[in-house]
């Protein structure tokens, strides 16, 4: 249980003020409630002595009133900032790990790892906010008041003392058997939790695939299997705390039943008076209530501490070195010098070697599964090479910060991620000081402003998240603008115009022109016109660059550039 609250702590990191705050509040709801008792004894006393006069019944209403008003205001405050630090140290958390994972290499984002990170970043960190400030709550409330309450018993005698702290020992052993047994269902349900969020983020992305095959009803075994899998374990989990949670409460009935039975008996044997048996039969209904608190929070422990495990688990994940430096380069060439790559166990790339002028443009060509868009993503450092190194300017990509090095870098991919937000805000991302007039420049430069205006909000217009509402082309095109926006030094293109309709072709080439000029660029492409015009050419093949030139010196020879030409000739010669 201490372990648990000092894991608290260190999770709630700038928070933890606001929890030693709450700790200071809850012994101060302890003296309120030990207020609370005197009054009630000395009621109890005057009424037994029947006093004459109003006198000390209005004292003892007002002792009561006292301790109520000290416990209830001292209790507030530190509910108050428990759930602060609660619900803050949650936000700081999903903040931590966002910052974490924009230097993590891109591979982590797998499809797994993609639904397991979402699980944890609002099922697990859900949990943490709620069930912290509750834990905090109910142990504080009830083992400072019952500390305080243990006190005031042995005080007023130290028989009864002796008998609630025999019962309360029992009861802290039960629940400590229960917290330290439950570490083998906790973990299970967590898992579970997650598990779920993620095949239900799986089954929802997929439902095109689940609709066109119709698969509805058979095509969900992950979603069912997740489903029974989270019901199994949250269901064992409230089954294993059944028979904890029995003898708790039983050993609490029966410390209730022995104080009441001793009241009774020593008042009979002449050694407690009436006033004191009274009090004490008052207290035994009392005693134990906040006691009970704190055990049912100790059955949430280890659920809480392993959702904090669970929230830690992605800053263990290792980071790109981050011990770059601001660099400002007035050259922009690119070079790769005997670079090895692999994903995971795969290698992909084998010892390449080139280099890319500054402000010249490079074509990269191969067969599909060749390496082309592993080189640029290796250019932008979503991952890091195995071996040998990737040079900007002159320098070690690895010299740069990360955030250095992509203020130098625009990407169009060929498949654009839009976020559900504006289309002005989408334009805007790489370039959040951008002014509307600046937008709208780069949209007409893009080719886009023409459907942007015909939207019924036309720049405001809210757009689904993917950017669902829009077609392919369009994605594409705000994807332009917004590198257009952006205006960076070295530019990578992967297929930037393969979803763009041929009406919107030529403008989008004279976009791309625009947005090209005295930059350094890498294009992956496949249109004869795209690739003719490069500076340079690198064929690629099984992760090795194969030839590279100008367009006329690779198609003088025979080789892979010379038949993908053919062949795309033959393709676009082809009619019907």
């Amino acid at each position: 249980m201490i372990k648990a609250i000092k894991d608290i702590v260190k999770f709630s990191g700038t928070e933890s003020g606001n929890i030693y705050k709450s700790i200071l509040f809850g012994i101060i709801v302890g003296i309120g409630r030990m207020i609370e008792m005197a009054g009630i004894y000395f009621t109890i006393t005057a009424i037994i002595n029947a006093v004459n006069g109003n006198a000390p019944s209005w004292q003892s209403f007002l002792i009561v009133l006292t301790g109520v008003f000290v416990a209830c205001f001292a209790k507030g405050y530190s509910q108050m900032e428990q759930t602060h630090a609660g619900y803050y140290m949650a936000a700081n958390k999903r903040i931590t790990i966002a910052d974490h994972i924009k230097k993590m290499p891109m591979g982590y984002f797998n499809e797994n790892s993609l639904g397991e990170l979402v699980g944890t970043m609002t099922t697990v960190i859900e949990n943490i906010e709620t069930l912290a400030p509750m834990v905090m709550i109910r142990l504080m409330d009830g083992f400072i008041t019952s500390a305080v309450m243990l006190i005031c018993v042995f005080v007023f005698d130290f028989r009864f003392g002796l008998t609630m702290l025999i019962v309360e020992c029992i009861y802290l052993i039960i629940s400590s058997m229960m917290e330290k047994k439950s570490q083998s269902v906790a973990p299970m349900r967590q898992d579970s939790e997650v598990k779920l969020v993620s095949a239900v983020l799986e089954w929802i992305q997929g439902m095109s695939i689940v609709k066109s095959f119709n698969l509805t009803g058979r095509g969900d075994h992950a979603l069912a299997e997740a489903l029974e899998y989270n019901r199994k374990s949250n269901t064992e989990m409230e089954g294993f705390y059944v028979p904890y949670t029995i003898a708790q409460k039983a050993i609490l009935q029966i410390g209730t039943f022995a104080l009441i039975l001793e009241s009774v008996m020593f008042y009979i044997e002449g050694t407690l008076s009436l006033s004191y048996t009274l009090m004490m039969i008052v207290m035994s209904f009392m005693v134990f209530a906040h006691i009970s608190g704190a055990g049912s929070a100790m059955a949430i422990i280890r659920l809480l501490t392993s959702s904090m495990e669970k929230a830690n688990k992605p800053e263990s994940i290792e980071k790109m070195d981050g011990l770059g430096k601001s660099y400002e380069s007035e050259k922009h060439d690119i070079e790769f010098k005997n670079v090895d790559f692999s994903y995971n166990d795969r290698q992909v790339l084998h010892n390449i070697s080139f280099k890319i002028p500054d402000k010249t443009t490079t074509a990269i060509v191969g067969t599909s599964g060749s390496g082309k868009t592993t080189i640029c993503n290796l250019i932008a450092r979503f991952w890091d090479v195995d071996n040998g190194q990737v040079l900007i300017g002159g320098r070690n990509i690895k010299e740069y910060t990360l955030e250095t090095l992509m203020s130098q870098i625009s990407m169009v991919f060929q498949n654009v991620y839009l976020f559900s937000d504006t289309i002005e805000n989408n334009i805007k991302f790489g370039s959040p000081n951008a002014s509307h007039e600046e937008v709208v420049r780069a949209a007409k430069e893009a080719a886009c402003d023409d459907f942007i205006e015909s939207l019924p909000d036309g720049y405001n217009t809210m757009i689904g998240e993917g950017g669902a509402s829009l077609s392919g082309g369009e994605k594409q095109r705000i994807s332009i603008a917004r590198a257009i926006l952006k205006d960076s030094p070295v530019i990578i293109l992967d297929e930037a115009t393969a979803n763009v309709d041929p009406e919107n072709e030529d403008r989008l080439q004279k976009a791309i022109a625009k947005l090209t000029e005295n930059k350094t660029i890498i294009m992956i492409a496949h249109r004869l016109k795209t690739v003719r015009d490069a500076d340079q050419i690198l064929v690629v093949d099984e992760g090795k660059i194969v030839d590279m030139g100008n367009h006329e010196e690779l198609v003088a020879k025979e080789g892979l550039y010379r038949r993908f030409i053919v062949g795309r000739e033959n393709a676009e010669n082809w009619k019907i």
